[in-house]
């Protein structure tokens, strides 16, 4: 029996798109091919992206509290199916349920956010900014917005953009990855159900010439895109010489920094959670530890402990591992081949995970986590992005010579320190050049009020997601200038009335 094909959402329609070629989607845990994405045409795209111009008039005239409901309704489903859309992300992802229920959870929080789209649209207004005159601003939705989502987190990235979108008013174009839908697809049902009007958000599938076809229509307004920095730069590149406002949120470098004076059971703790949570595939991985003077010799022991004692297994079943498989066959063969090119370029390798068996699951994309002792600068383990569960351990004598070097790094997502110190964390805070910050956190991922706030190659654009920067990013401002005059008074009134 083959398996079934993933169905397009355009004009409130669930159907299947015929005579297209399709990409699989696995089960992680054991190979198996669980669903057809299709691979949808431009005309498709355009088909999706007409119905959202059609509905967006009466859409952007709904007032927001009228807005707000629907997605108050949507959030309450959510509740009620959470378990259901947890194990669906699971079984296609590949991530222990634990964290898919994280996955989820933080997407409800976009929800929450967004739910106060009334306050949050609110103007400012000034009287007398002249005599007899006063100013005020109003934010309006853009028309048709889209999204490019990845794979790493199949729930909470397309809710960082969607939700937002639409209670500001704009209708909504989401690609998924092809190789996660079907979390997209079921969440998008229950927004169906909340009682979203046809049109007003869309789901097509595809890769690069669906991709391309968003990038390029006119009617589109507006592109949120998650991915690695070389396709997020081609989509802020595209999109912004096609007259489109685009965020777009690339790959990272993200270091934990250990002091001296670190508490070692907490610092393993979180660097371990930082590394090989989600299996290591997500932009805000701490991959890479940096160790100051004596903490080599206090939390090194105990770090590889702890790497050694994490048990790798599907994530499919009832009885849970610490850690699931990476995404693909390919990605797990990608990330072994950069931990032997580390090794070459003359890393020492601490722990391997290579080669991991699981019981069970003899075709599973399984990897186990992996510590790369003694790397510098110009190797290529710590240059690149691994997206996978590997380690990076780097040297040094000081603060002050670790955060010059984790300055030079071209990315600028988030970085974290572990110190008892105030004095070095406030050094800290102030002198490392990355968006995210955290003081003896190990994943300073901001939450749904504030910014997701990459710099440099980790983001490319002028508005990040979330928070407020997010409701700007879907709104354009207008500002009125306004004054009124009594029959009897102005220039022109007065002369009319002598004639």
């Amino acid at each position: 029996m083959s398996p079934p094909q993933c169905p397009v959402f355009i004009r409130g329609e669930w159907r299947e798109i015929n005579s297209v070629a399709t990409s699989p989607v696995f089960n992680p845990s054991t190979g198996e091919i669980i669903a057809e994405t299709p691979l949808c045409a431009p005309k498709q795209v355009d088909e999706a992206v007409e119905a959202a111009a059609a509905a967006f008039p009466a859409w952007s005239e709904t007032p927001p509290t009228e807005r707000a409901r629907v997605l108050f309704r949507f959030r309450m489903l959510l509740e009620e199916n959470f378990e259901e859309i947890v194990r669906c992300n699971t079984r296609e992802h590949g991530k222990t349920l634990v964290e898919s229920r994280g996955d989820v959870r933080r997407g409800i929080e976009m929800i929450e956010f967004a739910c106060g789209v009334p306050s949050l649209l609110m103007g400012e207004s000034l009287e007398n900014v002249a005599r007899g005159i006063d100013c005020d601003t109003i934010r309006q939705p853009l028309g048709v917005c889209a999204g490019i989502t990845p794979f790493n987190f199949p729930a909470m990235v397309p809710l960082w953009m969607y939700p937002v979108a639409i209670a500001c008013g704009n209708t909504f174009v989401l690609k998924p990855s092809e190789k996660v839908p079907l979390t997209a697809i079921k969440i998008a049902k229950l927004l169906e159900q909340a009682g979203l009007p046809k049109g007003v958000f869309s789901i097509v599938h595809g890769g690069r010439d669906c991709v391309d076809a968003l990038l390029t229509h006119p009617k589109v307004k507006a592109i949120s895109f998650v991915g690695s920095t070389p396709i997020a730069r081609y989509i802020f590149e595209t999109g912004t010489k096609h007259g489109k406002r685009v965020q777009s949120n690339g790959g990272a470098k993200n270091f934990v920094f250990l002091m001296p004076d670190a508490d070692v059971e907490n610092s393993v703790r979180g660097l371990v959670e930082a590394a090989y949570g989600c299996a290591g595939e997500r932009c805000m991985a701490g991959s890479t530890a940096i160790v100051i003077g004596d903490a080599a010799k206090k939390v090194l022991p105990s770090l590889i402990d702890a790497a050694r004692a994490i048990k790798v297994g599907r994530t499919d079943v009832e009885q849970q591992p610490n850690m699931g498989p990476v995404i693909t066959r390919e990605h797990r063969d990608r990330v072994e081949r950069l931990i032997e090119t580390g090794l070459k370029e003359g890393a020492k390798i601490a722990t391997d995970g290579r080669g991991v068996k699981v019981d069970g699951a003899p075709n599973g994309f399984f990897l186990g986590a992996t510590v790369l002792d003694h790397v510098q600068a110009g190797m290529t383990v710590a240059r690149e992005e691994i997206f996978g569960p590997v380690l990076n351990v780097m040297r040094f004598d000081d603060l002050d010579s670790a955060i010059e070097l984790a300055n030079k790094s071209p990315y600028g997502n988030g970085a974290s320190i572990f110190t008892g110190s105030g004095k070095a964390a406030r050094e800290f805070k102030h002198r490392i050049q990355c968006g995210m910050v955290g003081i003896n956190i190990g994943v300073p991922a901001s939450m749904a009020w504030f910014p997701f706030n990459g710099w440099n190659e980790s983001f490319f654009g002028d508005l990040h997601m979330q928070g407020k920067e997010g409701v700007q990013f879907f709104t354009q401002q207008k500002v009125t200038t306004t004054r009124w005059f009594s029959f009897d008074e102005g220039d022109i009134w007065h002369r009319e009335q002598q004639r």
